[in-house]
């Protein structure tokens, strides 16, 4: 069997460490001759590729980034389902001999997989997005390392807001889900967490950065780039498009800090932590759920369970259908954040 490895979308900590364990998995164990397009699609359709065998991934688990690149070339031409020709598709994947694909990508990726599999082009998902917002799995590897990241944040901002009395807002990514700013600020003991699925007033901030002070304290407020004020009609968007022709967003913070220092009276800072998040070396747990998903995936190709995607539940890399995980955002439920918010100022 010849499977093709490909990586599109953002990058995300953890994705050398599932191509490692798919390679050595899938060459090793089952005997699969496997190769890497290099760019996401953009190799795919140039055929810009390299073979992958164990000498290939020797080291990769605590590297960043991704060997193979990524991009947010897409796929093919057209729009969805039967709008699509894949005629120029199909003859490309002939000319590699390849059996089927591996795709490391979030939910546009997966959504893909799923279209993929549905014209009878095998294709088999691994999750990966730091904004955890895929359904149909627990977590995705890329997560814990940007969490962990902005929770360091935290604490560093904490320490220089603390000594000049300052409030300091950090923003963190997370478009349409918060689970970044969620799980940072617990970990970091942010006194305000604001997420882009549930809107809060400028006074209700302004009520709980003033609590803090008022009991001797500086605040930490975290807030997602998705995140809009109440009555505001979108979120805060910077010049241009991202990859998908959407507002690129960001600046959240800095237009909230001011509006937050007019309104207590109390010298505030933004931050912007921007690609950091996505930088550096995985951490131990992302390096073991993409390990454990690679794995997975080859196991998968092997006996033939196409059209699914490895997803964890509970402690268990399971394979679950496309169809419980694309078009399926999985955003922070509403009672999470209500007992959150609870212990806010």
């Amino acid at each position: 069997m010849k499977l093709g490895v490909l990586c599109s979308g953002g990058d995300s900590p953890g994705m050398n460490a599932a191509i490692r364990g798919a390679v050595l998995r899938a060459v090793d164990v089952h005997g699969f001759e496997m190769i890497g397009f290099m760019d996401g699609w953009r190799g795919f359709h140039e055929g810009d590729w390299i073979p992958l065998d164990r000498s290939a991934v020797r080291g990769l688990s605590p590297l960043g980034g991704v060997i193979l690149g990524t991009s947010r070339v897409p796929p093919f031409a057209g729009g969805r389902g039967e709008d699509i020709d894949l005629t120029a598709f199909r003859a490309r994947f002939a000319e590699y001999g390849l059996d089927g694909f591996l795709l490391i990508g979030g939910n546009g990726t997966q959504t893909v997989s799923s279209l993929l599999t549905d014209a009878g082009i095998p294709a088999i998902g691994l999750p990966k997005t730091i904004d955890n917002d895929l359904g149909g799995t627990d977590y995705t590897f890329g997560f814990d390392t940007a969490v962990s990241i902005a929770a360091e944040a935290i604490d560093r901002l904490r320490t220089t807001g603390e000594s000049h009395r300052r409030c300091m807002v950090l923003e963190v990514m997370g478009r349409d889900a918060g689970w970044i700013a969620l799980h940072a600020g617990m970990a970091g003991g942010a006194q305000v967490m604001l997420l882009p699925e549930y809107p809060e007033s400028l006074a209700q901030v302004c009520d709980w950065v003033t609590s803090v002070r008022d009991r001797g304290r500086s605040s930490l407020v975290v807030v997602a780039e998705g995140f809009r004020l109440d009555g505001a009609e979108q979120a805060v968007t910077r010049d241009g498009l991202d990859g998908f022709g959407r507002p690129r967003l960001g600046g959240v913070a800095e237009v909230l800090a001011p509006l937050i220092e007019a309104g207590t009276g109390i010298e505030t800072r933004a931050t912007v932590l921007g690609h950091v998040q996505r930088g550096g070396s995985p951490t131990a747990f992302d390096r073991v759920l993409a390990t454990r998903t690679g794995m997975a995936a080859a196991d998968a190709a092997l006996a033939g369970t196409w059209g699914t995607m490895a997803a964890l539940r509970g402690d268990q890399v399971e394979m679950v259908p496309f169809g419980d995980a694309v078009d399926r955002l999985k955003t922070v439920p509403a009672d999470r954040y209500a007992a959150v918010r609870l212990n806010f100022g």
